[in-house]
Formats: C-alpha cells, structure tokens, sequence
C-alpha cells in the first residue's frame, strides 16, 4: 500500500516491518515524532526514558536478550548517550540495534550543529543516510540485517528536512522476527580491560568487512550524467543537488560510514570536474581528497547551515538556478518566539527579573526567558547544566554570590540530568537555590509525559515521582512550594530562598496551558481604558494577548488565559477579570 508520510513516521513504519520489538528514545526536535508514531505499534514496546543515556542502554540490553531494538534521539542527544555508545561498540548486539539520530543543520531548534556521521566514525560503526521517506523505511529494515550480520550497533542518521518532509512510501507486513536465544559467549560484553583489548581486534575485522560490503551494497546508488560534471553527495543534499544540476552524474552515499573507496574512484575517473555536497562538516571530502581524488567541497560551499538547491547551483556553476522567485508583494512581520498567554513561566521570571537575580538557566520553553522583555536567563549551555553552573559560580565568587542567583530547571529536564547537580550540591556543602518549574509535561518538544505526569508514552498510569520527596531524601530541609500565578509568594519565597545559608529547593507549579485535558477554568481579563494610565508596565510580562491600542493597553479575550498576572502588576486597578467587570456593573 502507498501512503504519504513524514521521514519520522517512516522510520517507525519501517521499525514495526523490521519486527522491532523494543524502542526507547528521549523527545528532541527533530526527531520526537519517531517515538510517537511508534506508540501507536502495540507490537512494540516503546517508551520515552528518563534521557539518552538510558534510552540506549534499554535498547542494549534488549538487543543482548536477543530482541530487535531501536533507539532514537536527536543529535545533541547523542553527547549524552556516548558513554553505552562508544562501550557497546567493540562487543556487538546480539538482536539488532539501531540507533536512530537526527541532525538539525541550520539549528532550528538545536544549540549546534554537530555532524553524527562523525560518532560513527569514533565509533567505528555503520552510519546509513536515507533522503526520503521511502527510504526511512526501507534504510530501518536495512540496518537491522547490517546490525545482525556483522555483529555491531547500526546508526542511521536523519536531518531535519528528512525529518519533517513528507513522500510517498510504498509499505509491507511485519517480519516475524523471532527473539534470539541470549548467547553467554565468555567476556563478549564485559568491557572489562581483559575482555576489550581481544574484542578490540574483532571491532577492527568488523570494520574491514564493513569497509568491503560497501563497495557492493545497493545502498549506494550511481546516477550517470554529462561528464563534466560528477557529484557525490547524500541524504537531502541530493535532492538538492539533483534539481541544481540535473545534467551531472551523481554518486549518491546511502552508506555514509565506510565509504566505498573503490567505488568512489572509479566514478570520480569518468568526469572532468567533481564536486563533495554534504551538509555541515566535510567528512566525505576529507577521506575523498585523502585518496588523492581532485574533488572540489567546501572551497565553495558553506559548513555552516542548510543547504538547498540555489546555494549549489550559485556554489558549483556561478549561475543563479532558473527559477522564479517568491514574493508577497508586502513585508511579512517578523514574529520572535514568546511564551504563550497563560504560560507557567512567566511569573517566576518576572519576579527573577525584578529582583535582579543571576539566572542559570537550562533547556525548555523558559530559555525564551534570555530574550526580551524578560532577559532574566544569563546561561543556558546544555540539559541539567543549570545546577551545577550555579554551584560553579558560587565556588568561584564565593559563598556570598548565592545570595544573588540561584539556577532554573523545568521538570523533565530536571529528571533528565538535573538531579546529579542537585545531589552535588549537597554533598559538597553548597548553598545555591534551585527553582523547578514543574508544568506537569516535557512543553517544549510536544507535550511527552515525564516521570512527574503520572503516565507513560502510552497513556499508562503509572508513578508519578515526587520533587518534594527526593530533594527531602537527598538531604535539602528547605523546599518550598509555590504557584506559579502567585507574583507575591514567589518573590517572598525566593527572597527568603536565596538568604538561606543552605540549598533549598523550589518548586512552582501550573500546568502548561496547552497540554491535553487542561482547560482554563478563568474567565479572561480586560483592560478599563478610563483607569489605564499608559504606564506600559503590563507589555512587561510580554504576554501575545496584551497588546497597545490607542495609547491604551487592551487584551485579546480569544487569547487571554485568566492567568491574572496582569491584573496583579497593574497599579491603577485598570485591569480586571471580566467575571468582575460584570459583576461590578450590576
């Protein structure tokens, strides 16, 4: 049956035909919808982990229990997931092992551009690359069989516009894939220094064999074209390149990592000139040039960003591509990503920012706290970083300097890799204050459950872990719970907070206004133009259902979520529920 489908809902068609009995993943643009759509699979039993580390480490372990496994994340995601990686790979899987990672060139959503195809190389393990969506399922399907015949963990890389495109995918039934008895080999996955030195030789065999079945897998495909012009290319850029130069011959990699070195020569042999499109780092160009191949790359294309086919064209030939351009006719606004109305974080980082406190601040929804108007989150480096930032530069100012700052999490990622600052924090005698902003959902990928939700990727009940209890378990005596909504007991609490001369926690709470089942039960607020006095102190929380009308301030009720934070920062009374209004006129 043909459908058309997203290269993340491929993935998991691919997954479900491949008879993956075991998935994991952590949510991360662009590759959250994978795990999602993998839900939907009973035959799978998929789940969101507490972060990649552990994702991979499920997928390892099922994969050495003899089940087939996947295991996704986007590519920052992989940093945290290194330590299992790098350790599964001399001993090898047992069921297959996938890896699933998707890129983000252009950082859309990301805070770098890193290039998986590297980790593979690191590894010294197999990385494929589908351009489509098609070949998202057939390329799953594919790694499994690479994964099983050669003994070793399978990365398959994506980008965000395989990712998120959408093509027409032909699909199958299910393998029956039965478990595999686990296999009690002697030290085969001990990593122990005994153990991987002999697996080490094995890991290298492996990747000798890998190295001769790329120069005959059909992953790889040749087009041929005018010889002039030859191309090596893979993934989305050969799309690109395609429609830029649809006269040249093209050697499209499906097999990233070996590359096909005999393979490569030869086409490159046929054409005067040849050119390396590859999007961000110039791996491929690298190994190409290194064979002696007089290849031209990233002399004239960029290593930073996206690529598409006018950036090639312009690159490769000099000539813009033939095509007419897009316009409006009218200069579309500029729209900056903001908080939503009603959204969780903004009273805590109003208060933040009236106070003065300096901020450490972490991944979610809140990092927009770094922007205008707020401009209350001084550092946000990676997930869980902010605590133990925060104990950083208390060491290095003094114990004193907690008194003015303190660090910001939201509640999955502190599950994620938060709770080890927390915990160092208090072993090591530190004084710094953790806020937690529990919105009782992982807001910024989409809406996941985490372990404080009480439900599984599923919709499973299960336990809902308790900030309250761990922080009291580890040590911390000062925890303090407030709401979010409460601008008045938030400064109090955070006032007194930072004062302690011990760690303390705290934890403020309402649920993100546009997670499934929460409904408003507000009536919106307005604003009464006679009282409003032009002061502009509302635009401060900058709330998109405030906006300036008139020399007035006026609220959009279709947006407004009677949140009331407005209403308690207005000094003139000029903002009211409109629930009051009409009970003051009657």
């Amino acid at each position: 049956m043909k459908r058309l489908l997203l290269g993340n809902e491929a993935i998991a068609c691919g997954a479900y035909e491949a008879g993956v009995t075991v998935a994991a993943a952590y949510p991360g643009t662009p590759s959250t919808e994978i795990t999602e759509y993998l839900s939907g699979y009973p035959e799978i039993d998929s789940e969101w982990s507490v972060n990649e580390k552990v994702a991979l480490e499920i997928g390892i372990g099922a994969s050495i229990a003899g089940a087939r496994a996947l295991v996704c994340m986007k590519h920052v995601g992989l940093n945290v997931a290194m330590d299992p990686l790098m350790s599964i790979s001399y001993p090898g899987v047992n069921g297959g092992l996938v890896i699933v990672v998707a890129d983000d060139p252009g950082q859309h959503s990301s805070q770098n551009e890193q290039d998986t195809r590297y980790f593979g190389i690191a590894a010294k393990i197999p990385v494929l690359e589908p351009s489509d969506s098609q070949e998202c399922k057939d390329f799953v399907i594919k790694a499994f069989e690479i994964s099983e015949k050669f003994d070793t963990p399978v990365i398959l890389r994506l980008s965000t516009r395989v990712s998120h495109s959408q093509s027409v995918v032909e699909t199958g039934v299910r393998q029956q894939i039965a478990l595999k008895d686990f296999q009690n080999i002697e030290g085969k996955y001990i990593v122990a220094p005994g153990y991987a030195r002999k697996r080490r030789v094995v890991a290298e065999s492996r990747l000798q064999e890998l190295h001769e079945f790329a120069e005959t897998t059909d992953l790889n495909t040749i087009y041929d074209g005018d010889e002039s012009t030859g191309i090596i290319t893979s993934g989305i850029a050969y799309h690109y390149s395609r429609e830029a130069l649809p006269e040249a011959g093209i050697f499209k990699l499906g097999l990233s990592y070996p590359l096909p070195r005999k393979k490569i020569e030869a086409f490159a042999s046929k054409y005067k000139r040849v050119f390396v499109v590859e999007e961000l780092e110039p791996i491929y160009e690298t190994f190409i040039k290194s064979w002696g191949i007089n290849a031209t790359g990233k002399e004239k294309l960029p290593v930073i960003g996206e690529l598409d086919s006018s950036i090639i064209r312009k690159a490769l030939t000099g000539k813009p591509l033939k095509k007419e351009p897009l316009t409006l006719g009218y200069q579309l606004p500029q729209r900056p990503p903001v908080l939503c109305p009603g959204c969780h974080h903004r009273g805590p980082f109003y208060v933040l920012k009236k106070l003065k406190l300096k901020v450490s601040g972490d991944i979610g929804c809140y990092t927009l706290a770094a922007f205008p108007p707020f401009s209350s989150m001084h550092t946000s480096i990676c997930m869980g970083a902010s605590i133990g930032m925060a104990f950083g530069f208390e060491k290095a100012r003094g114990k004193e300097f907690a008194k003015e700052s303190v660090a910001v999490i939201g509640d999955s990622t502190f599950w994620h890799s938060g709770v080890t600052g927390l915990i160092d924090v208090v072993y090591n005698r530190g004084f710094t204050t953790v806020i937690i902003l529990d919105n009782a959902v992982t807001a910024m990928t989409g809406h996941q459950e985490n372990p404080s939700t009480g439900l599984t990727l599923k919709g499973t009940e299960t336990v809902r872990l308790d900030f309250e209890a761990l922080a009291r378990s580890i040590g911390i005596r000062r925890i303090s719970i407030v709401d979010a909504y409460d601008l008045e007991a938030l400064e109090r609490v955070i006032r007194e907070e930072t004062a302690a001369k011990e760690p303390s926690v705290i934890i403020t709470r309402q649920p993100c206004v546009l997670k499934k089942g929460i409904s408003s039960q507000n009536e919106p607020f307005k604003v009464l133009p006679d009282k409003c006095k032009a002061c502009k102190k509302c635009i401060s929380l900058g709330c998109p259902a405030i906006s300036w009308d008139n020399g007035k301030a006026s609220i959009d009720s279709t947006l407004c979520t009677g949140c009331g934070l407005c209403g308690d920062i207005c000094s003139f009374g000029a903002i009211v529920s409109s629930k009051d209004d009409l009970m003051a006129a009657e």
